[in-house]
């Protein structure tokens, strides 16, 4: 029998993944990730294999096409949240700003705490400060978390 999935253990595994490099479709960890890839090696290591692959994709993928193609992805295989109902282990989904389509992941550490991988940078903890709550498109759960 497999344990259960806890938002304790999601925020372990996130924590795991600080200082890995960015790696623009890297998904491996203590090697390189981009914010996908950080989404989904935790995925990996606590819910199981990928339900899907995510196709090839540039750095200005969301710019070139216009749709909200992270969120829908999302919605096949997490649980939508309220945004103001953030808790640690939810995936967290950004625009750059708006009007744009959601195109920065990241996993919630608390309620004001998350883990991200973005350009430039190692993954790393930061606030989720009022310029990135601004900027939050859509909240989601991994499925099968219990409370």
């Amino acid at each position: 029998m497999t344990q259960p999935l806890t938002r304790a253990a999601i925020v372990a595994e996130a924590r795991a993944w600080i200082g890995t490099r960015y790696r623009h479709q890297g998904s491996v960890k203590g090697v390189g990730c981009d914010c996908l890839g950080l989404v989904r090696g935790v995925w990996r290591n606590c819910v199981g294999s990928e339900p899907e692959a995510p196709p090839a994709y540039a750095p200005d993928w969301a710019e070139a096409s216009g749709s909200e193609t992270l969120a829908e992805a999302a919605e096949r295989h997490l649980v939508p949240v309220a945004r103001d109902d953030i808790r640690g282990g939810d995936v967290l989904l950004f625009r750059w700003r708006d009007g744009f389509v959601a195109k920065h992941a990241a996993i919630a550490t608390g309620q004001s705490t998350m883990i991200h991988a973005h350009d430039g940078a190692a993954v790393c903890e930061v606030a989720l400060s009022p310029w990135w709550r601004r900027r939050l498109a859509f909240v989601f759960r991994f499925p099968g978390v219990v409370e």
